[in-house]
């Protein structure tokens, strides 16, 4: 088992040079995180994965759920700082303060690095607006 772990990961290395930390990150040093907003009513919602001296972080994904609002609304939640640069996603809110939202559940394969080693990685939603009372971010990565 050991020797198949070994040997997938000096092949990830050969032929795709950078990939195998992101990869590995928890066999091989790396540092899992997370990060989570807290309950938001009618307002922005945010959860950060943090920055470390000498490290950079990177996003492995992120969740988003919510409660309806008064009135249906279509936001813009961002993912920002990492290498890509800002990526927006579209989300929509239903109308009826008692009604749920479909997740948003978001991964990446690779995981992604922030623009910069010590740079912190946000994941932010807009308010969904009047009778909202409950937005929820989740995200996680780690540490390299």
């Amino acid at each position: 088992m050991r020797r198949s772990l070994l040997a997938a990961v000096l092949a990830a290395t050969i032929l795709f040079p950078g990939a195998a930390p992101a990869q590995y990150a928890g066999t091989f040093g790396g540092t899992p995180i997370n990060a989570a907003s807290d309950n938001v009513a009618a307002g922005v919602a945010t959860a950060t994965l943090p920055a470390v001296a000498g490290k950079t972080t990177h996003i492995c994904g992120f969740s988003i759920t919510s409660a309806g609002s008064t009135a249906a609304a279509v936001v813009s939640p961002t993912v920002t700082n990492t290498i890509s640069g800002t990526m927006t996603y579209t989300y929509a809110s239903v109308a009826g303060v008692t009604l749920a939202n479909a997740p948003l559940v978001v991964t990446f394969s690779p995981c992604l690095p922030a623009s910069a080693a010590n740079t912190t990685i946000p994941v932010s939603m807009p308010s969904l607006g009047a009778g909202n009372t409950n937005t929820t971010i989740n995200a996680w990565g780690f540490l390299y």
